[in-house]
């Protein structure tokens, strides 16, 4: 509940910004909702070598996983009837997506609103795509064979774990985001050359455990934040942090060299560099 109670927070705030532009400030009206539906989906595997696959959801909970024996399976549960989610499969490609559209002309969603998608994914190497307005997510990609991964939301408390090996080469997760709360868990499995992540005002664990293949370069750029940054003793991995006013801390064996903070290790380099407007930045080992 903390997590929907803070996407109300977030959507009233641009609500109201938005009505305060105006001449006029009418009354707030909360979306219209109805019976809940049910779309539920089985897609059979591709003949593609990679599948571009897109979700892109409006408010709501946002669960993914793996262990899916067809290319994906699992339901969207709605009662928005303006929010019927859309299908289009192409060569090569699958796109699921709803129209949010403004929420100043549709209203407010109200705690009656349900928009609660769940789906599992299958062993297809593939591009992932997740695009969502305010949401409560849970991203399981333990093990996925994903090449590329980009995330675009507003605001959110997002959790995204790799506990197993990503066993394709990712060239790039990139992540941009409003005021959220997102953590991710195994990072190192993620095997990614190259992550950038772009946000707001908000709380960012990066949690780099797991098995690293190869040299990485990790860019955070981020505003009045929190940043958390676990690297496993043993790792090599050197932080480079440009800020305002904060704090820096480092737990464990971090060695301090000016603005840069090194994990002494042997073998694949993490190169971190870290851009805070203003905030804290918490470098531990576990």
């Amino acid at each position: 509940m903390k997590a929907k109670r803070s996407l109300f927070v977030f959507l009233a705030t641009v609500l109201l910004t938005s009505l305060a532009c105006s001449f006029g400030i009418p009354s707030i009206s909360q979306l219209e909702t109805g019976p809940v539906e049910t779309l539920s989906l089985n897609e059979p595997r591709s003949n593609e070598d990679v599948l571009d696959l897109t979700f892109d959801m409006a408010f709501g909970e946002f669960n993914l996983t793996n262990g899916a024996k067809a290319l994906l399976d699992g339901e969207i549960r709605y009662n928005v009837a303006a929010w019927e989610p859309t299908v289009v499969r192409k060569d090569g490609s699958l796109t699921i997506s709803q129209d949010a559209g403004d929420y100043t002309r549709q209203g407010f969603p109200g705690e009656d609103v349900v928009n609660a998608w769940e789906f599992r994914l299958g062993s297809v190497p593939m591009n992932l795509t997740v695009s969502a307005g305010a949401y409560d997510a849970t991203m399981d990609l333990s093990g996925l064979p994903i090449r590329r991964f980009t995330v675009q939301d507003g605001a959110g408390e997002v959790e995204i774990r790799f506990d197993e090996l990503n066993p394709e080469l990712m060239d790039r997760l990139s992540y941009q985001t409003g005021a959220s709360e997102i953590a991710f868990i195994g990072l190192a499995n993620a095997n990614f050359e190259e992550m950038n992540f772009d946000g707001g005002a908000g709380e960012y664990t990066f949690d780099f455990s797991g098995d690293l293949q190869r040299d990485a370069a990790v860019n955070i750029d981020v505003g009045l934040s929190t940043v958390r940054i676990i690297v496993p003793p043993g790792v090599a991995a050197k932080v480079d942090i440009d800020g305002g006013p904060g704090q820096v801390s480092a737990l464990g064996v971090w060695q301090s060299e000016g603005n840069s903070y090194v994990n002494p290790g042997d073998g694949p380099q993490l190169t971190i560099t870290v851009n805070v407007g203003a905030g804290d930045v918490h470098l531990a080992n576990q």
